[in-house]
């Protein structure tokens, strides 16, 4: 494991500069940025409507729309601002509304919300598998209409650009970023250019702007109309992956590539490719492909393979900030995570997320087998998790910022209307592949919550059992034991009772160190946490001290980093001479009040594979002992 960053010392946001906008084009926006591939045509296929000049223009007002209230307004401009001192994404989203609205609202309704936040970030996963799987697909398929005869080859050429995107994240978003944002940046401007070729010829395609067209579309489509909704959160995709991967860039450099760059880009190409479709409705299959002059077809399917492979980037990197930020607030166990820049905290890489993406991924192209079969899968993880992020951000808005009801209530409504459309216009594709996000989302569902009960009921356990540390403290002085030369570091959960180590460490060794430190690490629910603020230290007497060690949720463990700041009776310490001590608990799935038998197993399962605390918290292996207790859960 890499060694860690320095933790922030500040909270000011990352300074803007052309290098970290240019990275944010190439990583955060490809995933957005390539929707123009598979959007419209997904609304003008045969389950779609006929791609008559009234149907092209309301859906060319739905999509403008939809991109300047959801990504701009909500997502940019609103949600962006709920940032936890700089990092972003639905968990640490929920994060913040917990803790601001913890003595405000019912604790039920609470629950609800983080519930609804933990369900979010379970559907995020899902469209971080689906993502690669439909962005690559959409790009090679142009083959199909460049050369025919090559149709077999687009599912082995999928595949092998899939690997080729899994084995480099190793190198991190940082490296990545600086090799795609070029390309991401030439992309943008490619499609933009063909859009004004085709809007130089219907220029009348910008009527589109008003939003009376979008009224009409529906009033002549009636509920034929409300399903197309499930293609035009299409070109939404990406939206979260903006949020989620603001403690990457800053949100400042988000919102510059943004406005400056991609919305113009993805406007031009849709009000293109629009126009295209006032001249030509036959074009409505596969209608960006055949907007693009021939001899330039191929050079387009090639920069639109590496496009979508920077559309995989986004959502790959938000998942691996985001698995982190669950592991440390306790919603998945121990993980590997490598920090792959030494500048910027947010930017991680974790192995196991990445082979786990990896397998889904290509059991997605797999099973679905096309574009077209996966944009029905599509939606629903998008919509799912928008409206999870609006309602939280909502929660936020009203007792973190202290927005009144004058102000909320209306944009609340418009907001929530708007993602529950989307959400219900996907639901209706359930049948046809949104099984797929569904089934994805409630897995890893499965596997957050069950890990955040059975560490409750663990602690809890655990706790019921022990001693006090003071009252052990004291009978130590009573009947003392032998004394050896060092220090003890011995880890546990509780700070006020005595760890399960020491204890076993005393009973069966029948020794105590000159000098030992009950040590507990707590995560706080922001992502750095100050130096000054991180170390919490108590003398208890006897060569005890109670030492309370704070966290970030966006910050490594490293604990021996950590208590190098420590002091005992006035002299600096060196953690690279103590002895750590931990238990390491044996779990046995049993039938226990608060928990299913089956989710027991699950819970042991998870336990059993959890990274070891040595190489989690850092612990040097040769000064490390770890003790074993059965626990029946």
């Amino acid at each position: 494991m890499n060694s860690p960053p320095k933790p922030h010392e500040s909270d000011k946001p990352q300074s803007i500069s052309t290098a970290l906008v240019m990275s944010a084009l190439g990583v955060v926006f490809g995933d957005i940025a390539t929707s123009p591939l598979y959007a419209l045509q997904a609304a003008f296929d045969s389950h779609g409507v006929a791609a008559t000049r009234d149907n092209v223009l309301g859906l060319l007002s739905l999509v403008f729309w939809a991109l300047i209230i959801v990504v701009s307004c909500k997502y940019v401009a609103f949600i962006m601002r709920a940032n936890n001192n700089g990092e972003g994404g639905i968990m640490s989203l929920t994060a913040l509304t917990r803790d601001v609205c913890a003595d405000k609202i019912p604790r039920r309704l609470l629950m609800v919300a983080l519930g609804l936040g933990l369900i979010g970030a379970a559907l995020f996963f899902g469209d971080a598998v689906i993502t690669p799987a439909v962005s690559v697909l959409s790009a090679v398929e142009g083959l199909q209409l460049a050369a025919p005869a090559l149709k077999a080859w687009v599912l082995p050429i999928s595949v092998v650009i899939l690997l080729g995107l899994f084995f480099v994240q190793r190198f991190g978003s940082a490296h990545v970023g600086k090799v795609f944002g070029p390309v991401m940046g030439l992309w943008l401007l490619v499609i933009a250019v063909l859009g004004v070729y085709r809007l130089i010829d219907r220029p009348d395609v910008l009527m589109a702007i008003d939003p009376m067209y979008a009224l009409h579309y529906f009033g002549q489509n009636g509920f034929r109309g409300f399903e197309t909704l499930g293609a035009v959160i299409l070109v939404l995709t990406g939206a979260e992956a903006l949020y989620a991967d603001m403690g990457h860039f800053g949100a400042g450099s988000i919102r510059v590539a943004w406005f400056a760059w991609a919305l113009p880009c993805l406007l031009l190409s849709y009000f293109g490719q629009g126009a295209f479709l006032l001249g030509s409705p036959a074009a409505a299959v596969m209608p960006f492909y055949r907007m693009v002059p021939h001899v330039l077809l191929y050079p387009m399917i090639v920069l639109a393979a590496m496009a979508t492979v920077i559309a995989s980037q986004a959502v790959i990197a938000g998942a691996f900030s985001m698995a982190r930020q669950a592991m440390l607030l306790g919603y998945l166990p121990r993980m590997s995570v490598e920090h792959t820049s030494h500048h910027v905290e947010g930017q991680v890489y974790l192995p196991g997320i990445n082979l786990m993406l990896l397998i889904l991924v290509m059991a997605a192209v797999l099973i679905f087998r096309s574009s077209d079969a996966l944009a029905s899968a599509y939606g629903i993880a998008v919509s799912g998790t928008m409206l999870a992020t609006t309602v939280l951000a909502l929660l936020y808005a009203r007792f973190g910022w202290h927005w009144r009801y004058v102000a909320l209530i209306p944009l609340g409504l418009v907001l929530i209307t708007i993602d529950s459309a989307f959400f219900g216009a996907n639901i209706l594709k359930i049948r046809s592949g949104g099984w797929f996000p569904l089934l994805l989302g409630a897995m890893m569902y499965l596997l957050m919550s069950t890990w955040y009960r059975g560490r409750r009921i663990l602690i809890s356990h655990l706790s019921r059992d022990g001693l006090e540390l003071k009252s052990f403290v004291t009978s130590i002085m009573a009947h003392p034991p032998h004394r050896i030369e060092g220090t003890a570091v011995f880890l546990t959960a509780r700070s006020t009772g005595v760890p399960v180590a020491l204890l076993h460490n005393l009973k069966h060794n029948q020794v105590l160190h000159r000098t030992n430190i009950v040590l507990t690490l707590e995560f706080a629910n922001v992502p750095f946490v100050r130096t000054r603020d991180r170390i919490h230290q108590v003398e208890l007497g006897e060569g005890f001290h109670q030492v309370n060690l704070r966290f970030g949720f966006a910050e490594d463990t490293h604990v021996p980093e950590a208590l190098s700041g420590m002091e005992i009776d006035g002299v600096a310490v060196n953690p690279e001479q103590f002895t750590y001590f931990a238990s390491r608990e044996n779990i046995v799935a049993s039938r226990m009040r608060g928990i299913s038998l089956w989710r027991a197993h699950l819970f042991a399962l998870m336990a059993r594979n959890a990274l070891p605390a040595t190489t989690h918290f850092g612990l040097p292996d040769n000064r490390m002992v770890e003790i074993g207790m059965r626990v029946d859960v």
